[in-house]
């Protein structure tokens, strides 16, 4: 969600209280020191008073929801709370695994560089993960977080020894077409740069109660760079 988007162009559902909107990736949810475009900023120019009720990191992309009024805000921080909403991502892993609705169940404390890890010490933290497709080296993964610490998903599927493809700091290695891509030539002047220049992680759906109590369930489409990750691991099956 550079400045060249709109941010009305990113919305997938509202009501009157609610924005459910597909984050572009490597845009941060909130200000950041870095980067002076984020999520909220975006929102309030259009909608004064709207909060984000989640986060997401920046380089993710995906299902994000934000509220219109303080009502709604407070509403849906106490789903969060009681662990009644249930959200799914959808990631790229390295190497081929068969995962049957495994749950990580292993705590998670954070440290000052920015890295977490899991540690007796740390607060509890529980995943699901199941394969959804399996390609020559990489495996389609659905994530349902039950809670939300930070980095849960990247650090707990890592400790299954299926780090998510293109997050380094997690032990995920770069995607090269070179590597599934039979023939695949360069000209001798350029090198390969990675076909995903992130971490392939999306929040892919949330579902939650709106203020009336009717369940709300939104889905959010790939973007560009999974789009075509994907797409490569199709073809070269």
């Amino acid at each position: 969600m550079k400045q060249k988007v709109k941010f009305e162009e990113t919305i997938l559902w509202e009501d009157g209280d609610y924005l459910v909107i597909n984050k572009p990736p490597n845009i941060a949810t909130l200000e950041d020191r870095i980067d002076p475009v984020n999520v909220l900023g975006l929102a309030r120019a259009s909608y004064p008073r709207a909060q984000v009720c989640h986060r997401i990191d920046k380089e993710t992309s995906g299902i994000l929801v934000l509220a219109k009024n303080p009502e709604a805000y407070r509403h849906l921080s106490l789903q969060f709370q009681r662990r009644e909403v249930i959200k799914v991502y959808h990631a790229v892993v390295d190497g081929i695994h068969d995962f049957q609705n495994v749950l990580v169940d292993k705590p998670i404390a954070k440290s000052n560089d920015g890295v977490a890890r899991i540690s007796r010490t740390g607060k509890p933290a529980q995943t699901y993960v199941t394969s959804l497709r399996s390609y020559r080296m990489h495996t389609l993964v659905a994530c349902r977080p039950v809670t939300g610490r930070m980095h849960q998903i990247r650090v707990h599927i890592a400790s299954l020894g299926a780090p998510i493809t293109g997050d380094e700091r997690y032990g995920g290695k770069p995607f090269y077409l070179s590597s599934v891509k039979r023939g695949f030539n360069l000209k001798k002047e350029a090198g390969e740069e990675p076909l995903i220049r992130r971490l392939a992680l999306h929040a892919y759906s949330i579902e939650f109660a709106d203020l009336s109590e009717a369940r709300v369930t939104v889905e959010a489409a790939y973007p560009k760079d999974v789009r075509a990750l994907v797409r490569q691991l199709e073809l070269n099956r």
